[in-house]
């Protein structure tokens, strides 16, 4: 079996401090570790920077923590600071609001593949049940815990797992909550577009140019299992604009955006 590769785990946050604290917890809790977390700020206030300060002190791999200022959402931006200071060649992305199992890093490296990108689904933690799980710190969950929706992907077979084939399309069933690519497809896109305005669509349109440029994507099945805690849906006032911009990328095979990864490049040199 040859050498997992090493990997950057990064992850978007805005303001939830209680939601990222698990995501840390997991984290430190995995059967195979990240080589470096770095968590992409788009603006929180100072209860995110103190928690993870907290974190840093006795993390087991290196965590940073890239901030810039409070503009409204501007994710597309953070996530490409974040992702241009990345020092590893595979990249692992998860959201804020995401518990892992303790072998999802290590589902995701055994999957990977030059020329391809993995995406897995979500557990959905049920709101009722958020009381509970910030009070317990709760991080384990199985196919009998309560509080969680879609009970079917809390099963983890690897063997299975094997059984899924590439694709050259880009699935509806992609999240930007669960997936991975490597770095060097991230940049011959240009990342992320952050032309987009608001939520949603950045990790999809973003896909879909890697797709665009001949990467394949395979689904993770029975592997890659996360936990999605419940939040309020976010304002898609804008979203209609973002699908325009997608629409476009897939019918006219777009590869590379103006305003991407390409600008802070040569900041990390």
């Amino acid at each position: 079996m040859s050498p997992l590769p090493k990997c950057s785990l990064v992850t978007p946050t805005y303001n939830w401090p209680e939601a990222l604290e698990l995501l840390l917890i997991s984290v430190k809790n995995q059967s195979v570790l990240p080589n470096e977390v770095i968590i992409a700020d788009d603006g929180s206030t100072q209860e995110t920077k103190k928690l993870i300060e907290n974190f840093q002190k006795d993390f087991p791999v290196p965590l940073y923590h890239i901030w810039h200022e409070d503009k409204k959402n501007r994710k597309p931006a953070i996530m490409n600071k974040a992702i241009s200071s990345a020092k590893f060649d595979y990249i692992i992305e998860i959201d804020g609001d995401i518990i892992m199992h303790k072998h999802f890093i290590l589902d995701h490296l055994s999957m990977t593949e030059k020329n391809q990108f993995l995406y897995g689904s979500r557990v959905n933690i049920a709101k009722s049940h958020l009381p509970n799980l910030f009070r317990n710190k709760q991080t384990s969950f199985n196919i009998f815990s309560k509080g969680i929706k879609k009970r079917g992907r809390t099963i983890r077979f690897p063997l299975l797992a094997n059984l899924t084939s590439q694709e050259d399309t880009r699935s509806s069933k992609l999240r930007g909550c669960n997936m991975s690519f490597w770095k060097d497809d991230f940049i011959k896109i240009n990342g992320f577009n952050e032309n987009l305005v608001g939520w949603g669509i950045d990790d999809s349109e973003m896909i879909q140019r890697m797709i665009n440029i001949g990467v394949k994507g395979r689904r993770l099945k029975f592997r890659g299992l996360v936990y999605h805690i419940y939040h309020n849906e976010q304002n898609k006032s804008h979203i209609h604009i973002n699908e325009l911009i997608e629409k476009q990328t897939t019918e006219e095979n777009i590869t590379y955006i103006e305003k991407g990864v390409d600008q802070y490049l040569n900041n990390n040199d």
